[in-house]
C-alpha cells in the first residue's frame, strides 16, 4: 500500500470503506427503503385519486344544476305556451270568420259603387231611364227590359235604356263605360231617332259585361292583414 506524500494526495486519495453492519441489518434497512418508497406511492395515488373524485364531483354537481336551470326553463315555457293558448284560439277564429267572409263575398259585386261611377262618367247629353243587373245565370233586377246574358268570361252585364241629343252621345256614352274598371265590351243593340215635345233625341239600349275585377273580395284583407 503506498503512504501519500502530500496533503493534495491525501484530499484525492479514496478512503476504504468498511461496512461493519451485519448482513440482516443490511437487509433491514433496504427493506425499509423500500416500504418508504412504497408508502410515498400510495400516498401519491391517494392525492390523484381523490382530486378526480373532486373533479368528478363538481362536474356532476354543476351537470345538476344545468339539468335543474333547464327544468325550469320548461316549465316557464309551458306555462307561456297555455297563457297563449287563448290568444292562438282566437286568432284561429278570426281567421276562420274572414274565410268564411272571403268566400260568402267570392261572388258578390257591389254594384252600389258602378252605379256611383257611372253617375261620375255619364255624358252631359246622356240620360239613363233604366238599369238592369244581371250576374251569373241569375235573373236580371229588373224587368223594364230584356236583359243580355253574360258573356263568356265575364261574371255578369249590366243592361241600360237611355236618351241622349244625337248618336255621337251614344257613343261618348259608350266610351265613358271603357273608362270604367270592371267594365269591358261596351256596345249598344238600339239607336233610333226620336223626338220629345220639340226637341230631336235619340233612344238608345246599351249594355256592358262584368268582369271579375269587379268582385268584392278584390278589397278583402287577408287573414292575419
Amino acid at each position: 500500500m503506498t503512504i501519500p506524500q502530500t496533503l493534495e494526495e491525501v484530499a484525492t486519495t479514496e478512503v476504504p470503506r468498511v461496512n461493519l453492519l451485519p448482513p440482516e441489518l443490511a437487509a433491514a434497512e433496504r427493506f425499509r427503503r423500500v416500504q418508504a418508497a412504497m408508502g410515498g406511492l400510495v400516498v401519491l395515488a391517494l392525492v390523484v385519486v381523490g382530486g378526480i373524485y373532486l373533479h368528478e364531483r363538481s362536474t356532476v354537481s354543476h351537470a345538476k344544476s344545468q339539468l335543474a336551470s333547464t327544468q325550469a326553463d320548461n316549465a316557464n315555457l309551458q306555462r307561456s305556451l297555455r297563457s297563449l293558448a287563448g290568444i292562438r284560439t282566437a286568432y284561429n277564429a278570426v281567421a276562420t270568420e274572414r274565410a268564411l267572409v272571403t268566400e260568402a263575398m267570392a261572388s258578390e259585386v257591389k254594384w252600389s259603387y258602378f252605379i256611383n261611377d257611372i253617375a261620375l262618367r255619364i255624358p252631359s247629353n246622356v240620360w239613363l231611364t233604366s238599369i238592369q243587373a244581371t250576374q251569373g245565370a241569375s235573373a236580371p233586377t229588373s224587368t223594364t227590359a230584356s236583359a243580355t246574358a253574360p258573356a263568356a268570361g265575364s261574371i255578369g252585364t249590366l243592361n241600360f235604356s237611355g236618351v241622349a241629343f244625337r248618336h255621337n252621345d251614344v257613343a261618348s256614352w259608350l266610351d265613358a263605360l271603357t273608362k270604367v274598371d270592371g267594365f269591358a265590351n261596351p256596345t249598344f243593340s238600339k239607336s233610333t231617332e226620336a223626338a220629345i215635345g220639340n226637341h230631336g233625341v235619340v233612344d238608345f239600349t246599351s249594355s256592358v259585361d262584368v268582369t271579375p275585377s269587379a268582385l268584392a273580395h278584390k278589397t278583402t284583407p287577408a287573414a292575419g292583414g
